[in-house]
């Protein structure tokens, strides 16, 4: 687990990385079921490989949200981070595909203070990065940062 980062410890060129998860054909059935989105390159093989894919492959917003489920498993920003502002420069990159093991590359990129005292507004880069280093998806993502609590 990371330790927890507040605005004070939100070093800009820091880098973090989060455990690894492997993606199942159950984790795409699971997000399809949840969101409505069952374009068949994602339900049908068949589909699929004529789409010039090995088979099915997740949903690009899956594997945003990977970012933010991997960010949440290290730990560091569960009590500091209270909102997000949103994503910018959101790119997908490379397909993801059942039995990939992926990781999360978060790097803190800027950050300033707030208007309202006791927080700050942050940038980080996450990337959703494969065993073999391939990038999956990545994006800029801005969020409210609190400054570390009174001892």
């Amino acid at each position: 687990m990371t330790a927890q980062i507040w605005f004070e410890d939100f070093h800009p060129g820091t880098v973090l990385e989060s455990p690894r998860r492997r993606i199942t054909i159950e984790d795409i059935d699971r997000y399809a079921d949840l969101t409505g989105e069952d374009h068949p390159v994602h339900m049908d093989d068949g589909f699929a490989r004529a789409a010039g894919f090995q088979g099915r492959i997740a949903h690009g917003l899956f594997a945003l949200a990977l970012v933010e489920g991997l960010k949440a498993r290290m730990g560091g920003f569960d009590r500091s981070v209270i909102a997000s502002l949103g994503w910018d420069k959101v790119r997908f990159l490379a397909p993801l595909e059942p039995g990939d093991e992926v990781h999360l590359r978060l790097e803190l990129v800027e950050k300033r203070p707030s208007s309202k005292p006791g927080r700050g507004v942050a940038m980080e880069r996450g990337s959703l990065v494969k065993a073999d280093g391939t990038v999956v998806v990545t994006g800029e993502h801005a969020v409210i940062l609190l400054n570390r609590p009174a001892a």
